[in-house]
């Protein structure tokens, strides 16, 4: 998907405008993948934009790093100014935001040392469904990949590392030349791990499953909002490890992320499995958390405009 360029992007401390934020081509995150990211989102709201679960956001985004071993040179006070700041200049009612540390220029090598170098950067563009315009309407097409997920001893999926995104990109890449929406990612045992972008549920006589972190897949902040709306709104829930065919035989399959939202599966392997009023009852409920429509839920918004 092309970007919307917008006007400024935050880079170490300052707005700097768009074409101008650059790295250079010896930074060191370029070549081996040392960085870590964040994927946010800014919504409209009855107070004017603001970005959900900024806080846990960040907070992922520091303990990713510390994971890979080095420090964010910012703390979570000043990254969450910088967000608001950059979400306000660029005058976005609404938009998906990144934040990306990594080892910067000075030396080469796959090793690195506490007294390198890490930048720092925030951006914000438009961007509507990563999944498709109507794939919260019609749900998408998953294919089980040939890939499977990082093995937490090789490279671990609980840290939200740029290298990582390889096995993603691998997988999202191969699904979508074969016709599909979106790939379904095992884990090296063979379980349900997560999508390449996206966690995954399944439904199953009213209760609502996902699978655990030990599975391989990202520990969610969307993933534990459907969780938390889930049981307010009276369903059990289980975190426990799946099969892909109890996917096939499930009476719902939906996915979440930030930068998807909550979608429904409406097949797996060619296997039909269409919408339900469960994810139904999700999408509306998680639409109402993130717009700042159901005040239970304001502790999860930081507003832009105070």
């Amino acid at each position: 998907m092309a970007l919307t360029e917008a006007d400024w992007i935050w880079m170490d401390g300052a707005l700097v405008p768009w074409p101008d934020a650059k790295v250079h081509v010896l930074a060191h995150g370029l070549h081996y993948g040392t960085g870590v990211l964040e994927g946010t989102r800014a919504y409209p709201t009855p107070r004017g934009p603001a970005v959900f679960r900024l806080d846990d956001h960040l907070r992922r985004f520091r303990d990713s790093a510390h994971i890979l071993g080095f420090p964010v040179p910012y703390g979570l006070p000043a990254l969450r100014a910088a967000t608001v700041e950059l979400v306000a200049a660029n005058g976005h009612a609404s938009c998906y935001l990144r934040h990306l540390a990594h080892i910067g220029y000075g030396e080469m090598g796959p090793s690195f040392r506490p007294s390198m170098d890490v930048n720092v950067a925030i951006a914000g563009w438009e961007w509507d469904a990563y999944l498709g315009e109507d794939s919260a309407e019609r749900g998408i097409r998953l294919a089980t990949s040939s890939w499977r997920r990082n093995d937490p001893n090789a490279l671990p999926p609980a840290a939200k590392a740029t290298a990582g995104y390889l096995n993603a990109t691998l997988a999202k890449t191969a699904a979508l030349r074969a016709g599909y929406d979106e790939a379904l990612m095992l884990s090296a045992d063979g379980y349900v791990s997560e999508c390449s972008a996206a966690n995954v549920f399944a439904v199953r006589d009213g209760v609502l499953f996902t699978p655990p972190a030990s599975a391989g897949a990202l520990r969610g902040i969307t993933q534990d909002t459907v969780l938390t709306l889930a049981a307010d709104l009276g369903l059990s829930v289980r975190i426990e490890n799946l099969l892909r065919s109890d996917l096939y035989t499930a009476d719902e399959v939906l996915v979440s992320g930030t930068a998807a939202g909550v979608v429904p599966v409406a097949s797996l392997d060619d296997r039909e499995i269409g919408t339900g009023p469960i994810t139904r009852k999700l999408q509306s409920a998680y639409t109402a958390a993130v717009t700042g429509t159901d005040e239970r839920y304001a502790h999860w918004l930081t507003l832009v405009h105070q």
